[in-house]
């Protein structure tokens, strides 16, 4: 018996050379294994970090007197087996011999399967783990989901180099504690290969994202997720991102038409739907691009800026929970510039005399 109360062994099993252990330190090292063991016989094979806390092993003897030999000294011993100050519960395992030392897992991929332990779904956003990741290359694609195991991650790289260097760098580490939010007190990350080569993703959400097709629609469902608080790199939440723009325009003096905005703001990449309306006596306009990055540039230079010389119709941003403007092709207050009958831009809007030009685009911003 060992010291916790708990049989070491099963006396009713048919003996094999292949012993199986368990509780196990995490993360147990075949050397470690092979301390144990040899003073008992030869190893020929082990599998380590089975199961899934990864505390379990396989060790395979030379020779099944071996293996009897280990079981029959720790069942009359003392002394229970242990590694790591922990006791090691021992029994012969019903397979005869270690076919493959390497599971899926351990063959290298370009897509990580990452185990996210001490957390739950919502505690760890999609953006998060992105930015943990992105740091060793190019982050393709992010599926999460909840499994047995716990919250987990797949993650595209460009190839099986990048995606070893992050899992040798990350396997075992902690995500930064600034990064999370306040009740979780540790977090782990178990990284393993997945045999997937290339994810598909059909929605952008806060459950996945496909980082090489800006242009893949947003998951309606997703919505309430993707607003949900980010925290940034220096630990304050930061602004739910989206790739429409929010703009409310004080002071104005002049007229902002569809046109001056749209001058304003392709500057920064292309737009694709501009809309102009009227809220709380003050007027206000969304502006779509086709990606989030896109939107984030022009906020960051445009927030705070005027249109016109003076302080005039000065421009203050925020991300719109729209994603995809329902607007008309072709109006007085919005565009569509999307659609494929150019002839409809050419014209312009009757009764507009806007007194800014394209020309003036950088002598008529001011702070």
């Amino acid at each position: 018996m060992s010291t916790s109360g708990q049989p070491q062994f099963r006396y009713t099993q048919t003996p094999s050379k292949v012993l199986h252990l368990r509780n196990l330190p995490w993360e147990c090292t075949e050397e470690e294994l092979v301390e144990l063991c040899k003073p008992f016989g030869k190893i020929v094979n082990t599998k380590c970090n089975v199961g899934a806390n990864r505390n379990q092993a396989f060790v395979e003897f030379v020779d099944l007197n071996q293996a009897i030999s280990m079981v029959s000294y720790y069942a009359s011993s003392s002394e229970p087996a242990q590694v790591r100050g922990k006791t090691v519960y021992i029994q012969y395992s019903n397979r005869h011999e270690i076919v493959n030392n390497k599971s899926p897992g351990d063959t290298p991929g370009n897509v990580l399967l990452v185990t996210i332990e001490g957390v739950e779904a919502n505690d760890v956003t999609i953006e998060t783990i992105h930015l943990v990741f992105s740091a060793f290359g190019f982050v393709h694609k992010i599926a999460t989901f909840e499994k047995a195991a716990g919250f987990q991650a797949l993650i595209q790289f460009t190839d099986a180099e990048t995606a070893s260097s992050a899992r040798n760098a990350l396997d075992g580490r902690s995500i930064p504690r600034y990064l999370l939010p306040d009740h979780v007190t540790s977090c782990h990350l178990r990284i393993s290969y997945s045999a997937h080569t290339d994810l598909n993703i059909k929605f952008q959400s806060h459950r996945s994202r496909d980082y090489t097709n800006p242009y893949l629609p947003v998951n309606p469902t997703a919505m309430e997720g993707l607003m949900q608080p980010v925290v940034g790199p220096d630990g304050k939440k930061q602004e739910p991102q989206s790739n429409v723009l929010l703009a409310s325009i004080e002071n104005m003096q002049y007229a902002v038409t569809v046109d001056v905005l749209y001058t304003v703001f392709s500057a920064f990449g292309t737009v694709q739907k501009i809309a102009i309306f009227e809220k709380n006596g003050g007027t206000q306009a969304l502006i779509q691009y086709p990606d989030v990055t896109t939107a984030a540039v022009a906020k960051e230079s445009l927030e705070g800026h005027c249109i016109y010389d003076g302080g005039y119709c000065k421009l203050h941003l925020s991300y719109s929970r729209h994603t995809d403007l329902n607007v008309k092709a072709y109006s007085d207050k919005s565009r569509d510039y999307t659609i494929s009958d150019p002839s409809l831009l050419a014209t312009q809007v009757p009764g507009s005399t806007p007194c800014w030009t394209s020309s003036s685009l950088g002598s008529k911003f001011t702070g």
